[in-house]
């Protein structure tokens, strides 16, 4: 049996950890047909129909200036996701390249990246974050690219680090180093291969972080602006509403919640899945 065959056996067991999976593939399904099947555009305004609840013309309802909810719900969860997915890359390939470096070198790079590091980690990044963000326009590029380099690699690859410490010392590193291969080779080819499951649950891990980041900004004004939309500037402008058009809060809301309760529960079942002293996942 092959150690993925393992790993899968593992995973499937767990069976709220397979609801999560259903459940996020269904959210990614709903954010990528939900436009294409949607009676108006996001942008697109219905006069007739000025701050309506729910119907057969618009499902989930319009909004005072008589937007689609179901189509802004749909667009607001695939940008969501677009900076939640792009950020969690971005910053577990960063953050396992940094800290894999800084265990095996050692020394003075040691040192400086873990200055860097606990530097960054005392300062109040949500505030950078939401001056840098406000200033790039509303752009969900230029905020994952923030949200990347900014605030999202520091902590995971401290994480990383402490892991790397020990591999560093194992045979097979020490036989690659006396065979003359490059540090940074070894890094890439030994290091980083042996602590993939902990970066495939810090990619998941991650997800949910990036999106609840994303939805506090967008939630007070910093993240994503008109005319494009996200879930946190949804549920933001909805806030205000709940009592006469609570439509406009509650579902976007909806969607907020399964997406981080389904990465929530699948992160534990890979950590289960991919933990070999862990029990939760049933044997194999």
């Amino acid at each position: 049996m092959s150690k993925w065959t393992l790993y899968t056996r593992r995973f499937m067991r767990n069976k709220p950890a397979v609801g999560g999976i259903i459940i996020f593939v269904l959210l990614v399904l709903f954010a990528i047909v939900g436009p294409l099947i949607a009676r108006y555009d996001h942008i697109e305004l219905d006069f007739l129909n000025l701050g309506t609840g729910p119907s057969a013309d618009h499902w989930f309802g319009t909004t005072a200036s008589g937007n689609d909810t179901f189509a802004q719900v749909a667009i607001g969860l695939q940008r969501s996701l677009m900076i939640a997915v792009s950020v969690s890359l971005g910053t577990t390939i960063l953050s396992a390249i940094i800290g894999t470096a800084a265990a095996y070198f050692g020394g003075r790079t040691e040192k400086l990246t873990l200055l860097v590091i606990h530097f960054m980690m005392v300062v109040p990044s949500f505030l950078i974050l939401s001056l840098l963000s406000n200033r790039s326009g509303g752009d969900w590029r230029v905020i994952a690219l923030i949200m990347i380099f900014v605030t999202g690699w520091y902590f995971p690859a401290r994480v990383v680090w402490t892991t790397a410490l020990s591999l560093r010392e194992r045979e097979y590193v020490h036989a690659s180093r006396y065979m003359g291969v490059g540090g940074f080779r070894i890094v890439l080819r030994h290091l980083i291969p042996n602590i993939g499951s902990l970066l495939v649950i810090n990619f998941t891990l991650g997800i949910v972080g990036a999106v609840m980041a994303e939805t506090g900004l967008s939630f007070i004004g910093f993240g994503v602006k008109i005319p494009d939309v996200s879930l946190g500037s949804l549920i933001g402008s909805g806030a205000n509403t709940i009592t006469s058009a609570p439509w406009l809060f509650y579902f976007p809301a909806a969607a907020l919640t399964l997406l981080t309760v389904s990465m929530a529960l699948v992160s534990d079942g890979l950590r289960d899945a991919l933990d070999p002293t862990s029990a939760a996942g049933g044997r194999a």
